[in-house]
């Protein structure tokens, strides 16, 4: 911690009445500090990355005083600190701002001499990076997402002025409102807001739970941690507290040790608390059966700590999002294994298209995250077979089979896709598919990997949503097991979707589309904005918090990278650069 001595502030003097004449002195010491971009009060002195916000800020008051030396300079000091200090109600960290420094150095920096120009433009040029540091995070987020491979697109160009916000708010008296005027717009953000505030008390109040069960614990069961459970389910909204009275009646599964049971009362796994633990599994990913094995025990027991972390990384992924459309577009978050399709990005009633969706495997063949836009479906689909999985899982099945690829109808053809009439398999033609001048198609038909309907938007990963014969996968709680595209189990729906405004498309069409066996292409007239996302806290569709494993190892990946952020250069923000690209890497 620096001291008062090291941050180079005089000893308290006697407060004037008056406002501080601003001389150029003032504004000298200002400019100075600016074109230092080095600032000896802050933990991370170096604000090189804030420079052009802050030379804006005091170009508009002539480099003169923000915050001291005017009427209201102790009450808009109190209500900049108080903005820092409420960092952590967006998950952010006030000591990132440095507000203990500038809260303790608060009432010496009141009472400084009108001509003490260094330590006056100090402890104000202090108090302005720091809000627009925080007021950057809170906007943009604290790390450059392509540096962690999510392949989110740059905005356009930049639409908030932060300096101006600052610069009226200190006008208006509205500081306390800025960040309502710069936090993600979204709808989730809010409501993620309100769970981080509840989880975070929930963590701090409520005790860990830590059930101990041998084997699966199945509804009438006997356990003695019943009421345990019992509590930690009201305690985080999974059961209503009318619904909570145990019940000690004869277990209907009685253990071997059928003495123990009779010689002390043991709650009993009532049908009340099973619903409780539903909820519970279906909040968490899970299987809602009611059933307590190893992987509802895992969710159980895991600290709530966790959650708050989920939340706050929930948080910062939002802030990475450019200014979305308001109009429709489809979203699939990867951890939660769902697909949602808005008629608009604000909709919030509960009759948005959802449906379940297969996505990559986890240690092979991750679905990307990605921003992109849909401007074709395909019915009745040819699959181009990727290269990767004609060497790894093809050929060796055709070297072993030569009649492999009839069954699979399956065909050779050219590499290049203007020739694609099919070529005949034999020893040439074989030995030209492993020099990689042939290629795999698969025709459309009921084995198609593709299904019966491919809906297209052109993105480097060429990742595609289609349908699939494999319909028994969607049963499964945890659906990570395609080659990284996304697999929706209503293919029907979502096409409705697309093409609710094409003209001669109706459910009636789609589905006959679907059930004839010729290749079709159909051009949409306005391209659906697409956003494969990774987030593993996020509000449904019924405003229901639901938490997901983190199956990619993202979080983690995520935490890291924050633990060492730095000051995020605009230039890695916006298009408007021409080294936009490179700092993408930086």
């Amino acid at each position: 911690m620096q001291t008062l001595l090291a941050l180079g502030l005089p000893m308290p003097a006697a407060p004037t009445e008056d406002p501080l004449n601003q001389e150029p002195g003032i504004a000298q010491e200002i400019t100075a500090i600016i074109s230092t971009k080095q600032h000896p009060y802050l933990m991370l002195s170096n604000f090189e990355n804030r420079t052009e916000d802050i030379e804006s800020l005091y170009k508009m008051s002539n480099h003169q005083l923000l915050w001291l030396g005017n009427r209201n300079t102790e009450k808009n000091i109190t209500d900049g600190l108080n903005l820092l200090a409420k960092a952590a109600d967006h998950g952010l960290n006030p000591k990132n701002y440095d507000i203990e420094t500038l809260q303790r150095n608060r009432q010496i920096a009141l009472l400084l001499k009108p001509d003490s120009y260094k330590e006056l433009a100090l402890y104000d040029t202090a108090l302005s990076i720091s809000l627009l540091r925080y007021l950057h995070d809170l906007h943009y987020g604290r790390i450059n997402p392509q540096g962690i491979n999510f392949n989110l697109k740059l905005r356009e160009k930049k639409l908030l002025d932060l300096p101006a916000l600052i610069k009226n708010s200190l006008a208006q008296n509205t500081l306390a409102k800025l960040p309502l005027s710069v936090e993600p717009q979204l709808k989730q953000y809010p409501k993620l807001k309100q769970a981080l505030a509840s989880y975070r008390q929930l963590a701090a109040n409520t005790p860990r739970l830590k059930l101990d069960i041998k084997k699966t614990l199945l509804p009438g069961d006997a356990h003695p941690q019943i009421g345990e459970l019992r509590r930690f389910l009201i305690a985080v909204g999974d059961l209503p507290e009318d619904k909570t009275v145990i019940s000690t009646e004869k277990p209907s599964h009685l253990p071997k040790d059928k003495t123990a049971i009779s010689t002390k009362i043991v709650p009993i796994y009532t049908d009340a608390i099973v619903t409780g633990v539903k909820s519970f599994q279906k909040r968490h990913g899970l299987t809602a059966d009611g059933h307590i094995g190893k992987g509802t025990v895992a969710m159980l027991n895991e600290p709530l700590s966790q959650r708050v972390i989920q939340i706050e990384l929930a948080m910062e992924r939002l802030r990475w999002l450019p200014e979305l459309n308001t109009g429709t577009s489809i979203i699939v978050n990867i951890p939660a294994f769902q697909l949602w399709a808005f008629d608009s990005i604000a909709q919030t009633d509960a009759n948005i298209v959802n449906m379940k969706v297969v996505v990559g495997k986890a240690l092979k063949h991750q679905t990307p995250v990605l921003m992109a836009e849909m401007h074709y479906i395909d019915f009745m689909p040819y699959w181009n077979v990727p290269s990767s999985i004609t060497k790894k899982e093809i050929l060796p099945k055709l070297l072993k089979n030569n009649n492999y690829l009839n069954q699979e109808n399956m065909e050779l053809v050219a590499v290049n896709r203007n020739t694609e009439t099919p070529t005949a398999l034999n020893r040439e033609t074989l030995n030209m598919l492993q020099q990689g001048k042939l290629r795999i198609r698969q025709r459309p038909g009921g084995k198609n990997a593709l299904g019966r309907i491919k809906f297209i938007f052109p993105n480097k990963e060429d990742v595609y949503l289609h349908d699939t014969p494999a319909n028994a996968l969607f049963s499964q709680s945890r659906r990570d097991f395609s080659h990284g595209c996304v697999r929706v189990a209503n293919p029907q729906k979502l096409a409705e979707f697309v093409l609710k405004n094409q003209d001669d498309w109706n459910p009636e069409t789609i589905q006959l589309a679907m059930n004839t066996p010729k290749n079709r292409r159909v051009l949409l007239k306005e391209p659906i904005p697409v956003l494969f996302f990774y987030t593993t806290a996020f509000f449904d569709q019924f405003d229901n918090l639901e938490f997901y494993p983190d199956i990619y190892g993202h979080d983690a990946v995520l935490l890291k990278a924050l633990s060492k952020a730095n000051d995020l250069p605009d230039q890695s923000l916006f298009f408007s650069s021409n080294t936009a690209q490179e700092a993408l890497i930086k």
